[in-house]
């Protein structure tokens, strides 16, 4: 499977190719920045050099992995759809909009497309929605999520996602009853609210905890990540799992069989 990573010269992307040269079956066949960035022209992996021709970068791979900005997931996406690049895309942020080119890849070519891509996580969301599912409506259900200080966006895609989980047990649809902030007299808790909230500082690669809260008792389902490290080995496992499959949307949970 031939491999292009955008972001070459960030952390992800940096993470990324440093387990992609490990991995059987997986070759790194071109690598993409920003024009401009420090990494275009560097050599990132042994024999790659990274460049800002996103053309050239994605025709010369099977799949790409895309770890980076609203913007550049969006040019990617766009210039994939012409080309017939599978994708792994774990940025966050994005809007709507931003998603509708995802959506148009995907009818396209295959594309895995996760708010997180630790194994962990993902069994999380799970074990969150079958909890909200046996414990039903006695219980208040909320979400604290913890990142790093230079995180942009909040909450994060996980706490969101994770929150999801939540809602999907008891049969809600977030939106209805998602609850980002609490200040002043916010008056007695709405049944069914969902809480959702986001703390940032130090340098946390990421930590999430879905709270179940009962009259008498509590029930805290918690993921905590020690390294970045982790969601560059979800996405090498996405990009094996993609390659060759039909066009489609898929999330990690086809990825696991979960």
């Amino acid at each position: 499977m031939r491999l292009c990573v955008l972001g070459a010269g960030g952390k992800m992307g940096r993470m990324v190719l440093e387990l992609a040269a490990d991995r059987a079956g997986v070759e790194i066949a071109s690598a993409l920045d920003a024009d401009g960035a420090p990494a275009v022209g560097t050599e990132v992996s042994p024999g790659v050099m990274a460049t800002s021709d996103l053309v050239a970068g994605l025709r010369a791979a099977d799949v790409y992995i895309d770890f980076t900005v609203p913007a550049a997931t969006v040019a990617a996406a766009n210039a994939a759809a012409k080309l017939g690049v599978s994708a792994v895309i774990g940025t966050t942020g994005l809007t709507d909009s931003d998603r509708a080119a995802i959506d148009a890849l995907a009818t396209r070519s295959p594309v895995v497309f996760a708010p997180n891509f630790s194994l962990g996580v993902n069994v999380l969301f799970n074990l969150a929605e079958i909890a909200a599912r046996a414990l039903g409506a006695d219980f208040d259900l909320e979400v604290v999520e913890m990142h790093h200080k230079h995180k942009r966006d909040a909450p994060s895609g996980t706490a969101i996602a994770l929150a999801e989980a939540l809602a999907r047990g008891r049969g809600q649809n977030l939106s209805d009853v998602a609850r980002y902030q609490r200040a002043g007299d916010v008056g007695p808790r709405p049944d069914g609210e969902i809480g959702v909230f986001a703390v940032r500082g130090g340098a946390i690669p990421g930590e999430h905890t879905a709270f179940l809260i009962g009259d008498s008792e509590r029930i805290e389902i918690t993921h905590r990540a020690a390294s970045r490290e982790i969601f560059a080995a979800g996405a090498l496992t996405a990009a094996t799992w993609v390659h060759g499959k039909p066009a489609g949307l898929y999330g990690m949970k086809d990825v696991l069989g979960l």
